[in-house]
């Protein structure tokens, strides 16, 4: 768990005769009035590690200094001024800082309780912040003032404990009086830009993370005028499939300390329906890539064969090549932004455009150094789709880096499905099939798969629920029916939706494991599997053909394992 931004702090009292002893002074003797105060963490009793606060006292101001601090923020109580300062600087060397009065603070109530916390007497105060229960033990029997948070009593007198809901609690270890260090007294020498505190917090976050930008006001649509940049060049886009996918070579940071999102912002140019989307990277570290595709047609693509003889391109693994690795399954509403004045409802506010964020981290490994990430977004309109993507880092705090293991073993979603690729429809009378091979140093194997059925009539895998079955060497280890009961949640983003006489909207229906306007999570499936090859199916009873309507399931899959430390 990251406890950054759980910043609490404890108070505690007891017999001043026991502090004084404590501290080789006598009753009477004049107090230093600068002094180091430093607190620790606790989460449901135990210590957390690697993770502890100063809090650094003189001239009746206080600063805070956390062991994770990046160096960029800071943290200043002024006794003087009964006031709090957290300081930031920009990556740009820009100043701001956010000013908030003692009484602005939650007023705590001081109950008849009290302790001793490092031989201190202390008295015990009770407050709620944001329906969180707070405990505070702080002391007035020293001239040493300050909290170890910002936010909770800062004029209290000194804090030596703050426990939160019973649970979490920070607490003071030691009390060094005498000279406080240089480095853990830095006062700011401007306060820089003083604002309000919704200024400071975007500011706060923006300083926090980076993002890497990927395609910036992109168009997907389908359009026969395609003139693609000289092959292989870093930083441009280009476009296949009739538009309809973008590609663009990068170099991703190479790193595996962060926390990393896929960020995508969507909305109508034109075209008014609800559509497949993905967000994919392409590995290359084989003989034959799904670039072979793109550049030269779904003919250059290995080919899997059903029992009726259909053919389907590049959707699963071989010994020199692997299919898509797909980060992200989107779908896009119906018409968000570009059919919002077509339809007035009183009491409806249509959204303009969609933002899909989801969670990638479980991927870092295979989102390092330079590689091939590209977007897809089905649709045969000549407005078609915009779209913004970028990658999001957050730093991991207090969590351990865990190296993984990723290798992409299916991909049924066509996405050169303008350029001829086929639908997956393998599963009519028969099972998605691929041989996969398992390393020897891995542990906590895991499928990860996302599954969404087709088919946009009443019989048709859309609408109709159907079990998923995962079988490896012949025994079934997971099912499930992937199904979204929730679609209605989204009506604000689809304006082009068809009303009903009863009231509904189509994009209020549920729909096998998607809904307009949302990402499709994936299932994290447990394979105890040995080293060495097994043989994996996916099983779905999809459904019939009717007239011109067909079914068909989008479902891939990538095997996840930790890597066994050496």
């Amino acid at each position: 768990m990251n406890y950054k931004g759980f910043v609490f702090f404890f108070c505690c009292f007891h017999c001043w005769d026991n502090y004084a002893v404590a501290q080789n002074k006598l009753p009477g003797q004049s107090f230093p009035n600068e002094a180091l105060v430093i607190y620790n963490y606790k989460s449901n009793g135990k210590n957390i590690e690697g993770r502890t606060l100063f809090l650094a006292y003189k001239n009746n101001l206080a600063i805070l200094t956390d062991s994770n601090s990046s160096g960029n923020e800071g943290r200043i109580i002024d006794f003087n001024k009964k006031a709090t300062f957290q300081t930031i600087r920009m990556k740009n060397g820009e100043k701001f800082t956010l000013k908030n009065p003692f009484p602005k603070y939650e007023r705590p109530t001081i109950t008849g309780d009290t302790a001793s916390i490092l031989g201190i007497p202390c008295r015990k105060a009770k407050l709620v912040i944001r329906s969180n229960s707070i405990e505070v033990w702080f002391t007035n029997a020293i001239q040493v003032k300050g909290t170890p948070s910002l936010g909770i009593a800062p004029g209290l007198g000194l804090i030596l404990k703050i426990v939160r809901n019973g649970n979490f609690e920070i607490y003071a270890s030691k009390i060094e009086l005498g000279k406080v260090p240089d480095s853990l007294w830095q006062k700011p020498g401007s306060y820089g830009r003083i604002v309000d505190e919704a200024t400071f917090r975007r500011k706060e976050i923006d300083n926090r993370y980076f993002s890497f930008p990927v395609f910036d006001h992109q168009q997907i649509n389908f359009t026969d005028s395609i003139s693609n940049p000289v092959e292989g060049l870093a930083n441009v886009t280009y476009r296949y499939a009739g538009g309809t996918v973008v590609l663009k070579k990068v170099k991703l940071p190479d790193t595996e300390d962060f926390n990393v999102f896929i960020n995508l912002t969507q909305y109508s140019n034109g075209d008014a329906y609800d559509r497949t989307g993905t967000v994919f990277i392409i590995p290359t570290d084989k003989k034959i890539s799904f670039l072979n595709g793109l550049k030269y047609g779904i003919k250059e693509l290995p080919v899997y064969t059903d029992k009726s003889g259909h053919k389907y391109q590049g959707v699963v693994a071989a010994p020199d090549y692997s299919p898509p690795l797909e980060l992200m399954r989107f779908f896009t509403p119906f018409g968000v932004r570009a059919y919002n004045g077509n339809v007035q409802i009183a009491g409806y506010h249509w959204a303009d455009s969609v933002n899909y964020k989801q969670d990638v981290t479980d991927l870092i490994s295979r989102l390092k150094g330079e590689g091939w990430i590209g977007a897809f977004i089905g649709n045969y309109d000549k407005g078609g789709h915009i779209i913004n993507l970028q990658l999001d880092y957050y730093p991991k705090t207090d969590e351990p880096v865990k190296k993984y293991w990723v290798e992409p073993v299916f991909n049924t979603l066509n996405i050169m499905e303008m350029a001829g690729q086929a639908y997956g429809t393998m599963f009519a009378d028969d099972s998605l099939t691929v041989t996969i091979d398992v390393p020897d140093n891995l542990k906590n194997l895991q499928l990860r798969y996302i599954s969404t059925g087709h088919g946009g009539w009443e019989g048709g895998d859309e609408f109709n629920q159907k079990e998923n079955d995962i079988i490896v060497d012949g025994k079934r280890v997971y099912h499930f029916i992937p199904w979204r009961t929730d679609c209605g949640t989204y009506r604000r983003f689809n304006p082009a939706s068809g009303n009903f006489g009863d009231g509904l909207s189509s994009s209020d229906l549920s729909r096998s494991n998607w809904c307009p306007g949302t990402t499709t999570n994936p299932v994290y499936i447990p394979l105890n599997l040995s080293a060495g090859t097994h043989t994996l199916k996916i099983a779905i009873p999809m459904g019939k053909p009717e007239g011109s309507s067909f079914s068909s399931w989008n479902v891939s899959g990538v095997l996840m394992g930790e890597l066994n430390s050496k």
